[in-house]
């Protein structure tokens, strides 16, 4: 790129930061290393038209983390442990329908939820959680912009000194539409990526249902 007169130069990318790049471009996606196990049985999870963002709740009577979908057709919340989808909203109330109506960038919940408020991370703003109490840590990183990489690791994060798939892993490649948001529910038990076409959730909660969940109508 031509430089334009009286405007600094672009700093050089360093030796370190090029190194850094390669690794994470060479690195294939993986599965996500146990004890996380995938809740749905397709590569890209389940398909959500039109996602704008999601949120974490709890079951109150199972314990099980909850996530709520906020789309362009309705609300949406699946148990995050089975991947059975349990509510379903279709037309919620305008002033609800997207999150950026309200401070807290909330919607509220529905099904076992309904009268709680939820976060929702995504379009609007927002975020999850990106480590757990027990030392495993999500990151987004896009080395070949604006395709976003989604790493899982045991070992603190950036820059990866250990082998791929042993100490970190690439668990997810958002190559086909636009990431939205990522990270770990509250309890630790869920990981949740989310594009605008797809939800992708791993758990490492106890269920007594099989690992994958039905495909959504």
């Amino acid at each position: 790129m031509k430089q334009v007169a009286g405007e600094p130069a672009e700093p050089e990318i360093s030796a370190y930061q090029r190194a850094l790049r390669d690794r994470l471009l060479a690195a294939p996606v993986v599965p996500a290393p146990a004890p996380w196990r995938p809740v749905f049985a397709y590569a890209y999870g389940v398909p959500v038209g039109g996602l704008l963002g999601i949120g974490f709740a709890t079951h109150p009577q199972n314990g099980h983390d909850l996530v709520m979908v906020v789309s362009h057709d309705g609300h949406g919340l699946f148990d995050a442990v089975t991947g059975e989808k349990i509510a379903r909203d279709r037309d919620p109330d305008p002033e609800d329908s997207t999150p950026d109506a309200v401070a807290d960038l909330s919607c509220p919940g529905l099904g076992p939820v309904a009268g709680v408020r939820v976060r929702i991370a995504g379009l609007f703003g927002g975020g999850l959680h990106t480590t757990t109490g027990d030392g495993w840590t999500l990151e987004v990183v896009a080395p070949a912009w604006p395709n976003d990489r989604v790493l899982l690791s045991r070992d603190g994060g950036l820059p990866h000194a250990g082998p791929h798939a042993e100490t970190w892993w690439h668990i997810f490649h958002a190559d086909y539409s636009t990431f939205r948001a990522g990270g770990f529910s509250p309890s630790g038990q869920t990981l949740a990526v989310a594009t605008s076409s797809d939800l992708s959730l791993w758990t490492r909660g106890n269920g007594d249902n099989c690992p994958h969940g039905p495909r959504p109508d």
